[in-house]
């Protein structure tokens, strides 16, 4: 009888064991990184904050489902958790260097690239290392040679193309519409290039001159649109900031300048001047501002991807929902990281992956990313192409919302 009573008690101890491991949670042995430097301090601190926000809601949906995105069918490998890595940059390049070397060492495969200056100090060092990096920022110096950090949207001169192709398409009057380059003294002169002054003359624009502005004014640019009335300008495009063109809009309908103003000038402005944030901001006393080569706007919910940005704010931050534009930037780059992953461990051992091998079997294998409409088109790459897309999105403000104009083919004039 005491045989069978121990040998009942050994069965149930061994049940018990079983169904505890059955009901454990799964650990994940293997772990990649993703990330690479933010610029949480500085001009570039709210764009930032939202692209970290992308980054970290991503990162945990394909930790959680193993999905790359709810219209894709090709899953993430179960065995491995994705963590994201990163650092506050501050806008200094020479600290963005030292978080590369960092981060290296803690094993990333890939990284992303923050403000201008920090991405001209990395970008030599990436492509040497065999990096691949999406990047915030963007410009013709990504061409010159292209390397291994990649754009998910127009680089500044393409934006600018598509913003003159646009304004044609209205132009009614017989003489050359006269144009000029309002922009600012950082990023923003990477459009001042001789690819660009002969675009504007062979569309059919009189190019007038070019006005500079500071990144963050201090004060109005009175004399910046003083000149450019003066001068009969009918069109303006440069690079800017929100903290820049949201004061250069508000001081232009002061001084009676706009399409619905006495003095009528279309102003423009390339992505990172979101609509979406100016919206929000200035309202109808903003209208006829436009900008090239933005993302939808978090309530275009007819857009797949947005629809998705919406689902994962509803999940993961209910009551602290991210309203800022480069959120969707941030899904981008943790999406656009996660497939050169994916991608390069179906040819790559776990414990073989390297940089290098994660570049060529990874980014440079990428064609036709279906972003659900996050990017103006699809986005694919190669080696010695690392401009992601072939479209530029037009979006100007119209009582006081922003309102999608088209896409215009990217010219590619720095190639």
């Amino acid at each position: 009888m005491a045989k069978i009573k121990f040998a009942l008690i050994g069965s149930v101890i061994i049940m018990v064991a079983a169904l505890s491991v059955l009901a454990a949670p799964t650990v994940y042995a293997k772990t990649l990184y993703v990330g690479g430097t933010m610029a949480l301090t500085g001009a570039y601190a709210e764009d930032t904050a939202a692209v970290l926000a992308g980054y970290e809601d991503y990162v945990k949906y394909v930790n959680e489902t193993k999905r790359m995105a709810p219209w894709r069918k090709e899953k993430f490998p179960t065995d491995i958790t994705l963590e994201l890595l990163w650092r506050d940059d501050e806008l200094k390049p020479p600290k963005a260097l030292s978080i590369y070397e960092e981060l290296k060492a803690k094993g990333i495969l890939v990284f992303r690239c923050s403000g201008t200056p920090q991405l001209l100090a990395l970008k030599d060092r990436l492509y040497a290392d065999g990096f691949g990096a999406p990047s915030m920022a963007t410009g013709p110096y990504l061409l010159k040679p292209p390397q291994s950090v990649f754009t998910y949207y127009p680089i500044y001169t393409d934006d600018a193309a598509a913003f003159i192709d646009w304004f044609l398409e209205g132009w009614k009057e017989k003489r050359k519409p006269r144009f000029a380059y309002l922009t600012n003294d950082a990023f923003g002169r990477s459009i001042l290039v001789p690819e660009m002054d002969e675009y504007v003359k062979k569309a059919g624009c009189e190019l007038v001159g070019t006005q500079i502005v500071p990144m963050v004014p201090t004060s109005p640019p009175t004399t910046q649109l003083m000149w450019l009335k003066k001068n009969k300008v009918d069109l303006a495009f440069g690079c800017m900031i929100n903290p820049g063109s949201q004061p250069t809009v508000k001081e232009m309908v002061r001084l009676g300048m706009g399409p619905y103003q006495d003095y009528k000038i279309t102003l423009g402005a390339a992505t990172p001047s979101h609509l979406s944030v100016f919206e929000a901001a200035m309202g109808k006393l903003g209208d006829g501002f436009v900008v090239s080569g933005g993302f939808p706007p978090l309530y275009e919910t007819a857009t797949p991807g947005i629809k998705f940005c919406n689902e994962l704010q509803d999940k993961y931050r209910p009551g602290k929902r991210v309203t800022h534009a480069m959120y969707v930037a941030g899904i981008l780059e943790a999406m656009i990281q996660t497939e050169a992953l994916r991608l390069t461990m179906q040819k790559v051992p776990f414990d073989k992956l390297t940089p290098r091998k994660v570049l060529e079997n990874g980014f440079y294998k990428i064609k036709g990313l279906d972003t659900g409409g996050l990017s103006s088109t699809p986005l694919t790459y190669g080696k010695g192409d690392i401009e992601g897309v072939d479209e530029v999105r037009i979006d100007q403000l119209q009582n006081g919302k922003t309102v999608k104009q088209g896409v215009y083919p990217c010219r590619h004039l720095q190639k």
